[in-house]
Parts: structure tokens; sequence; C-alpha cells
């Protein structure tokens, strides 16, 4: 396998060269397909928009795993001064999706190669991971109609964990991610008269106070959630009070009932605020992402195959409050979704972040493990 090294070391400092934002990944499924039909695959483009899906069958099983790697960038400008650097200003693989891509790509070579499984294997190429629900279009465009999977895997670089070291869980492992946007509608005026002009500003930062006792006030303290107002906006004048005020944030939770309550106490307190100042408030609550629940008896699959793959292999004692659109992948399909440690690198999103390519062994390993213990000859 290290024979393959030099080449997909190349090949994922190219994709991270050229990065692509979500659903406009034209480039890199093009590359992806064509190293797939270079491979032998059975290769299937534009599921989901720019997704792409390649099919290797080996034996006479009728046994199907899928393995799953994002491939968008970031719109962030890149910092790092590195000589593959991103060619498309403001947009950078700050995420690490260039090293999911070629480690896929790498472990269907090798698959390819050894044939050392009996079934069939998807590998999933999935555009749009980053806010914009790629894995919800591919599901929705027929992908496990068209591509049944008994199992699906996809596995993220982790900064913080130790380079080679593999983590996962049963259960929830990442949060689900809802936003909201409420704007506040006074009346505008003179800074000077508050009293005719009911203040959008000061409802707003009462608001912003309230809705910061929702975790530990109107849902238990012992239930794991984050509510984050995250911005807010409004005026333009020392003396003018303004019309309108939006403020904006996010929700992090796991449970599909705490979820609810949050939801719920947010308009209730937004609403109540509201009235009590004489003004009005739109709001916009979105349910993007919904939580990543690993399947428990996947989840001990992988764990069993990464500890034969690294000396680290472990459950993680937590999950994260990030958020990952495989979650619509495993609600349609039992599997789950793994860490591989990249290492003490900048964190993922941050301006020098850029992938660890010494794990890229590792993760080829793990993909390939996947496929060889549950499709075994």
């Amino acid at each position: 396998m290290e024979d393959l090294l030099p080449a997909l070391t190349a090949l994922r400092r190219d994709i991270h060269a050229h990065p692509e934002l979500g659903f406009k990944e034209h480039r890199t499924s093009a590359l992806v397909a064509a190293t797939l039909r270079e491979i032998g695959l059975e290769v299937h483009e534009g599921i989901g928009s720019t997704g792409v899906v390649g099919t290797l069958r080996a034996g006479s099983s009728d046994r199907t795993i899928g393995l799953r790697a994002d491939m968008d960038a970031l719109a962030i400008h890149e910092a790092t001064g590195l000589p593959h650097a991103s060619t498309n200003p403001g947009i950078f693989h700050g995420c690490g999706h260039d090293g999911h891509t070629t480690m896929l790509l790498g472990a269907a070579r090798h698959l390819a190669r050894t044939r050392r499984f009996d079934g069939t294997v998807h590998f999933i190429f999935q555009p749009a991971e980053e806010g914009l629900g790629g894995a919800r279009e591919m599901v929705r465009d027929g992908l496990f109609t068209r591509f049944p999977c008994a199992r699906v895997f996809a596995l993220h670089n982790w900064p913080g964990l130790p380079a080679h070291h593999v983590a996962t869980r049963p259960g929830p492992i990442m949060a689900a991610a809802d936003k909201f946007e409420i704007t506040v509608h006074g009346k505008g005026g003179h800074a000077a008269m508050p009293h005719v002009s009911p203040d959008a500003i000061l409802a707003a930062s009462e608001m912003v106070g309230q809705l910061n006792t929702i975790v530990a006030r109107r849902i238990a303290p012992t239930a794991t959630a984050v509510l984050s107002v995250t911005r807010i906006q409004g005026g333009h004048a020392h003396n003018v009070i303004p019309a309108s005020v939006t403020l904006g944030g996010t929700v992090r939770t796991f449970d599909p009932t705490v979820q609810d309550r949050i939801e719920v106490s947010l308009r209730q307190v937004v609403e109540g605020i509201a009235l009590a100042h004489g003004v009005t408030a739109d709001i916009i609550y979105d349910r993007y992402y919904p939580a990543t629940i690993n399947d428990a008896e996947a989840a001990a699959e992988a764990l069993a195959v990464a500890a034969k793959v690294s000396p680290h292999a472990f459950t993680a004692p937590d999950p994260a409050f990030t958020s990952e659109d495989f979650a619509f992948m495993l609600n349609a399909a039992k599997g789950a979704y793994l860490w591989l440690g990249q290492g003490d690198t900048s964190p993922l999103h941050h301006p020098q972040y850029d992938f660890n390519d010494a794990i890229i062994p590792t993760g080829i390993r793990l993909h390939a493990g996947l496929v060889e213990a549950l499709l075994a000859a």
C-alpha cells in the first residue's frame, strides 16, 4: 500500500490547490470519476448534483457496503503559504475533504488490486457537506435505491487526536445543527425621543440575554445542548433608533425531544419580549442537519476493524457539538461515522489548516479493513 502514497499525496495536494464549493465540485467530480474508471470501477456521475459513485464487485455474494467521502471546500481565505495552497481566492480545503476524497480513492485502488472480499462495494463521493446538505440530495436522488448498502461508513480527520488514532461510539457522535434568525421591528426615530419610538435594539439585547438562559433554565441542566447567539446587526448612526435589528445564531443538540423544547422556548422568549417592548419579531428557525447517530452494531464492527489497523482505537467518551450531513445517510441506512486522528495541527475551518498526508495509509486501511471484514470471502 505504501507504494501508492507518493501518487496519492500529489493527488491530494492537487485537489487542495483547486478547491470548489458545494454543488460546484465539477473539476473534483470529474477527477474522481476519471480515477475510478482508470482503476476499473463502474462509475455513475451526477448523483445529487455533482456526486459520484464507483462500484466494485468481487466474488458472488449479494452483500453490500458503502464508503463515503465528502468533496467540497469552504468559503475561507487560505493562510498556509504552502506550495499547494488554494489557487481559487476565498475558497479553501479547510476541513480536509481533499484528504477524505484521496483516502477513499486510495482504498478503491487498493481493493481493486487485491479483491480480498466477496460482495459489492459502493464508493460514494458526496458534494456539499458544508451546510448545503449534499448527503440529503444524494439520498433523495435514490442513492440507496440504486446502490443498496447494508452498511455505510464515513471517516473524518480529527485535529487534536494523535495521528493514526481512531475513535467512534455507538449512538450520537455529532450534533444536530439548527440555525435561527430573528428580525425585530420597531418604529425607528430620534434617539433623543425614545419614548415615542419602540426600541428594537433594546428588545433585541434583552432577547440575547434571555435566549442564553434557555439551556439549564427551560431544559434540564443535564441535557446536552448548546445555544449561541452569534451575530446582532442594527443601526447606523449615534442619534437614530433603528427601525429594525437582526440577530442570529445556532442550536446544537443530540436528542430530538430537547431540540423541540429549545425551538418552542426560543419562540416563546422572543414573542414575550417583543410584546413587552411594543415591537414585533419575525423568526426563521431552520433545522438543517439532524444528529449523526451511529448504529450500535455498526460502530462495534468499525471499532473491531480499527483495532486491527491502529494500536490506538477506542470508544469516544463523548459526542462532538459540530455537525455532519452524513447524518442523512445514517437515517437511511445502518452505519457508523469515525474520527481519524490528524495530530497536533491547526483546527478544522482554520485558515492555516492543512490535511496531514501521513495519515492517508491509515485511512485506506480503515476503509479496506471494513470491506474485508464485512464482506469476508
